[in-house]
């Protein structure tokens, strides 16, 4: 009997320490690359956030003219225009990143993230909201998340209203944030959306969407917060993610924010 319950005690301490730390979380904006060789959207800012322990690593996919899909923030690429250019174009050696790296694919991103399997991929699809191009680009993901096994770490944002209507409806158990930050929570949760990822002033203006989303079990986060007083403001106003190009400051403060509420 001693044997036993010394087992199921120390069950319960290993569980205890495998559980998730309680939010808020750190998003590092397009990973974590404000550091020494890293840009923007590449592989070395994924590893970095990894490397930091961050929640997750927001990311923006577009998709090109021949259909595949690559990580990268606006819809231009050196000037040339991602939906109308072929991928072997944007690949050329001479075209790449800030610190050397070459466009990378939805693939590359996903192979490398099994280095962090425990990291959240935040992703951003890259939409002006028309369906033809949505028509190729959602079936396209859902297909690359599959393939790779990232399905239960994927959490969608997008400015495009039918395309995080879409992901709801594609991948019903996966966390879809509209970005657009105009519509209440309630009316989203309507469409089956179940978060917001609004732009930090828009919480300043309406503070009250916070506890009306939580109350309807949405996910809220918030872009791009950066300065102290802001995260401090937010944390305050009762978000569950930051989203932040300062992702070691973020962490540090809402360490800060945790110790003091349980004084």
């Amino acid at each position: 009997m001693k044997k036993i319950l010394l087992f199921l005690l120390m069950g319960c301490m290993l569980a205890a320490c495998s559980e998730k730390p309680s939010g808020p979380y750190v998003v590092a904006h397009r990973g974590y690359w404000k550091t020494d060789g890293s840009a923007q959207n590449s592989i070395s800012s994924l590893l970095n956030a990894g490397r930091i322990g961050a929640y997750g690593s927001e990311f923006d996919v577009n998709l090109t003219a021949d259909g595949q899909l690559v990580v990268n923030h606006d819809f231009t690429y050196h000037g040339l225009e991602i939906a109308a250019t072929d991928f072997a174009t944007l690949h050329d050696p001479s075209l790449t990143l800030a610190n050397g790296e070459l466009i990378p694919t939805l693939d590359e991103y996903f192979e490398a993230s099994l280095a962090y399997p425990d990291m959240k991929l935040v992703y951003e699809l890259k939409s002006k909201g028309e369906p033809e191009y949505e028509a190729l680009a959602l079936p396209a993901t859902v297909e690359a998340i599959n393939r790779h096994g990232v399905a239960s770490r994927i959490e969608f944002i997008s400015f495009s209203l039918s395309a995080c209507v879409e992901f709801a409806k594609l991948m019903p158990d996966n966390v879809v944030e509209y970005l657009g930050g105009e519509i209440a929570p309630a009316e989203l949760h309507e469409m089956g959306i179940t978060g917001i990822d609004y732009e930090y002033p828009v919480f300043y203006e309406h503070p009250e969407w916070i506890e009306e989303a939580h109350k309807l079990g949405m996910v809220v986060n918030t872009w791009t917060v950066n300065q102290e007083e802001d995260i401090r403001k937010l944390l305050e106003l009762g978000v569950d993610q930051i989203t932040t190009n300062e992702p070691e400051l973020a962490a540090k403060l809402i360490e800060e924010f945790k110790a003091a509420k349980k004084k």
